[in-house]
């Protein structure tokens, strides 16, 4: 068998865009011959895939995966490059398989070293590398998070708004199994989730759970606005304190006002649903995931991409 130097590696790394570790194992499969190991590469499609992996993904989907029983819950963010792919019924699919696969993973990871639960043959890593060289743009698994009411009764449900730009997971916990299966009960997991997707700003579910630092933060803020320059000093800490309390109140779920009746708060609407339940409910935790947030995007003129890909050849 040839000798696999790292120069050898690198070339075929330049060549096809592959990853290292795969560039040495075509080689190592091909006595060295650069010409054969770029076909290998393209054969199983990893040319292509991990050369796409460079590019910037952005749009795609957010998706849910919610157990039968409603005991288990994920949240999950699959980016592709365009709005075109996110739209492709594969790439739709893969997002749907992967949801329910994260259920038993407990990090990317871990997930992508799962062997593929429409086809335990390869793992999740190799089926999104075959999704890449099929669709020809790069898929990632930027993030998700799965809940499950931890020896407590309670139930999870989910919400996605806008094609799958916008999730949520939501868990609520009850005091009985009775309580938990209670279709008042259920019902109103999904009203909260659904409230959840429409409030941007709500970070915690009471003023109870905002950290101390983010009210310090706050109270220095409000402290040193200009309109406050002139005031006494015991004026200037009543204005904050007002300003303070109803800037918390915006980042909490429970004094939303309820997006299907104005006239009450979340948090009275959860009082309507005890009532009826007969015991304590309460919103024990909630994400919400936009996709593409913090992600920066590439702005590339399509004349400029042309002439790029053009260049290329």
């Amino acid at each position: 068998m040839a000798e696999i130097s790292a120069k050898l590696v690198q070339e075929l790394r330049q060549k096809t865009g592959a990853g290292m570790m795969d560039c040495k194992k075509a080689l190592i499969e091909n006595d060295g011959s650069i010409e054969a190991a770029i076909d290998w590469l393209r054969k199983k499609g990893i040319a292509k895939a991990d050369k796409a992996s460079s590019r910037i993904a952005a749009e795609g989907l957010v998706e849910t995966y919610i157990q039968p029983d409603g005991q288990v819950g994920v949240l999950i963010e699959v980016n592709c490059q365009t709005d075109f792919v996110a739209r492709n019924d594969a790439f739709k699919s893969l997002v749907k398989s992967l949801a329910q696969q994260a259920a038993s993973a407990d990090s990317v990871e871990a997930l992508l070293a799962q062997s593929y639960i429409e086809n335990s043959s390869i793992t999740v890593d190799e089926a999104i590398k075959q999704a890449i060289a099929t669709l020809g743009e790069n898929i990632q698994v930027r993030r998700f998070v799965s809940f499950a009411p931890a020896g407590t009764p309670g139930v999870v449900d989910s919400y996605i708004h806008t094609g799958g730009r916008v999730g949520v997971l939501v868990e609520l916990g009850a005091k009985t199994e009775a309580a938990a299966g209670n279709e008042e009960f259920q019902g109103l997991a999904k009203n909260v989730a659904m409230q959840v997707a429409a409030c941007p700003n709500v970070e915690y579910v009471s003023v109870e759970q905002i950290p101390a630092e983010f009210v310090q933060k706050e109270k220095e803020i409000e402290m040193g606005k200009d309109d406050l320059g002139n005031k006494p000093e015991n004026i200037r800490e009543k204005i904050v304190q007002g300003r303070i309390e109803k800037r918390l109140k915006e980042t909490t779920l429970l004094d939303q006002p309820y997006i299907r009746d104005q006239s009450i708060s979340v948090e009275e609407l959860i009082k309507q649903v005890k009532s009826k339940v007969g015991e304590d409910i309460q919103v024990n935790r909630f994400v919400r995931y936009v996709l593409g947030e913090g992600i920066e995007k590439q702005e590339v003129s399509f004349a400029d991409e042309v002439a790029a890909q053009m260049g290329a050849k």
